[in-house]
């Protein structure tokens, strides 16, 4: 943090607390009457700023159709006397191994206790060589007590440098997000975040955490995003309990009574739109259709007037217990309809990966949330997450996204009955080299040959 802008923002704030008051003469009191607020946020930082830990991954990647290894630095913060520390779920994603460094230059081991991708969250419990000590810890606060024009601080190891703080203020309480506002809104903030801030708190003046910092947009002056600590508090328990959020699935894609950004207004100001259903979903299965509006789920009143209400509306139904009814009050037509929904457990939201050495080219298990559009052809099965330049894949034609539907005449399904065929064919590649294989691409069904015979590992 730099004082002289620190200094400045002091400065600006006198300036204004002196305009709204004015002593006995008629004359705005001196700036010494006031609180300094250097010394506010120093107090802050002091509280907080011990608990802020370096994180170091190795983790394993397939993304260049091959098996690597790269290093990925973030931050995150001990929460906990017995050293829990939150952070990103981004951070830590296929970490093989995580080493956090404290504040006084102790290291330990970050064991992944657990991770939730749909939330970006992640919880690590620091494990020592000596006997476990007693950490410093940071509080979480109420973010929803926040207000736009609210001072904070983002800390943490931005580009993998030592710790450092930046000041700025909350510029929106409800920042929705398209495609990653599923179960939570953020708070936005021009503190800067930078990449390695990850997983960092966000601290407010009073030395509270109020979100832990996950994404930033560098351009201009810079936006960062931050979880905010009330979504935080509802997921920790089953974090430490059970190394997930065990979230239900219901299938209703919802829309908001004032949806802006389709230009679509509803004639109510109370309720959900329906806007549709995920295939083979329990609200398919329970008939609920297009622009029904759901006014009420098992007597409770559910409403979202726009797009900022719908993370809390699908929280509240995802936290619902799986296998247990859900009764849905709804208006079709003006109709009013009673529809009984059983949501089930959502499971992964991502499939697994594998790399094919020989074949130069990786796979990943279709998974209908992180992969829809392949989910539509088959529900279950393995594409091609990415090919390796120059490789042996890249030379038969294979390309990102091709479902693999037949090698050498097999069929296959999973990545163990590739693996296994993968294996088969490489042992004997001084005798056989080239294989056929059946793809589905775009839709349309393509047949490919496959020759392995050359090692690019040793070129």
């Amino acid at each position: 943090m730099q004082i002289t802008r620190l200094a400045t923002i002091a400065g600006m704030l006198s300036l204004c607390l002196g305009g709204l008051a004015r002593g006995q003469d008629g004359l705005p009191p001196a700036v010494t009457d006031y609180p300094d607020f250097r010394a506010i946020v120093q107090d802050a930082k002091a509280r907080v700023f011990p608990a802020v830990v370096y994180v170091r991954c190795v983790r394993e990647t397939n993304e260049q159709g091959k098996r690597e290894s790269e290093l990925v630095t973030g931050s995150g913060v001990i929460v906990s006397p017995d050293g829990d520390v939150l952070t990103n779920w981004h951070v830590i994603d296929k970490a093989q191994s995580v080493r956090c460094l404290l504040s006084d230059g102790r290291h330990a081991t970050g064991e992944v206790v657990g991770f939730d991708k749909d939330t970006d969250l992640a919880l690590l419990r620091l494990r020592f060589n000596e006997k476990q000590p007693q950490l410093p810890h940071a509080i979480l606060a109420d973010s929803s007590a926040l207000k736009e024009g609210d001072f904070v601080m983002a800390m943490g190891a931005p580009w993998g440098l030592n710790r450092s703080v930046s000041i700025g203020i909350v510029s929106c309480t409800r920042r929705y997000l398209e495609q990653v506002s599923e179960y939570s809104l953020y708070i936005q903030t021009d503190a800067a975040i930078n990449p390695g801030n990850s997983g960092g708190p966000l601290v407010n003046t009073v030395g509270e955490i109020v979100g832990i910092n996950s994404r930033g947009i560098m351009m201009g002056d810079g936006l960062g995003f931050a979880i905010p600590s009330q979504t935080i508090g509802l997921l920790l328990p089953q974090l430490r309990e059970h190394g997930k959020v065990d979230w239900s699935w219901t299938g209703l894609q919802l829309q908001p009574l004032r949806d802006f950004n389709r230009d679509m207004y509803f004639d109510a100001t109370e309720g959900v739109i329906v806007a549709g259903t995920d295939p083979d979903s329990p609200a398919r299965r329970a008939g609920c259709q297009p622009k029904d509006r759901i006014v009420s789920v098992n007597g409770h009143p559910v409403t979202a007037l726009t797009e900022e209400d719908l993370p809390a509306l699908r929280r509240w139904l995802g936290l619902r217990p799986k296998a247990q009814a859900l009764t849905l009050a709804i208006v079709r037509g003006g109709e009013e309809l009673s529809v009984e929904l059983t949501p089930r457990e959502k499971g992964a939201v991502e499939g697994e990966e594998y790399a094919l050495e020989r074949f130069d080219f990786s796979i990943k298990g279709i998974n209908q949330f992180d992969n829809p559009g392949l989910y539509f052809h088959r529900q279950k099965g393995v594409f091609v997450f990415a090919v390796k330049y120059p490789g042996n894949a890249s030379s038969a034609g294979l390309s990102e996204r091709d479902i693999i539907l037949k090698i050498d005449g097999k069929k296959v399904e999973t990545i163990e009955e590739i693996k296994k065929i993968h294996e088969g064919l490489v042992a004997d590649v001084t005798q056989r080299h080239r294989v056929l294989m059946v793809v589905l691409r775009d839709g349309l069904m393509r047949q490919l040959v496959l020759d392995f015979a050359r090692d690019y590992s040793k070129e």
